[in-house]
């Protein structure tokens, strides 16, 4: 049965190259990098991405992405991950809309456990 077209990608492919800043004081920024790759077993939705969240300093603090497997992921298999802080879990990627919901939801949720949004 052939795949369904995501009719959100195209979202997500328009973020590509964007820098945006998050916060009222300007300190914290989002990133996106996002391209279309050949479909493979590693990279079955057929995008090289990463959505990125930085700290004043430009630290990376969360970010999503699917550059390199991470513990428990097999070579062969979805690469897709989270990072969040220092840890890095295994994400399960549904369709595009969903990865930007998943994304600013941990946005949100670290700059309000910062105090920088209420």
């Amino acid at each position: 049965m052939p795949q369904t077209r995501d009719p959100t990608l195209d979202t997500l492919l328009d973020l590509d190259g964007q820098a945006l800043v998050v916060d009222p004081a300007g300190r914290h920024w989002v990133r996106f990098v996002v391209t279309r790759v050949p479909v493979t077993p590693d990279k079955p939705h057929g995008l090289d991405y990463s959505l990125t969240l930085h700290g004043p300093d430009g630290e990376r603090l969360a970010g999503f992405d699917n550059a390199h497997p991470v513990a428990r992921q097999k070579r062969g298999e979805p690469q897709d991950h989270r990072h969040r802080l220092r840890t890095v879990k295994a994400y399960d990627y549904q369709d595009a809309a969903t990865l930007l919901g998943d994304f600013w939801a941990t946005v949100d949720a670290l700059l309000r456990e910062r105090g920088i949004i209420p």
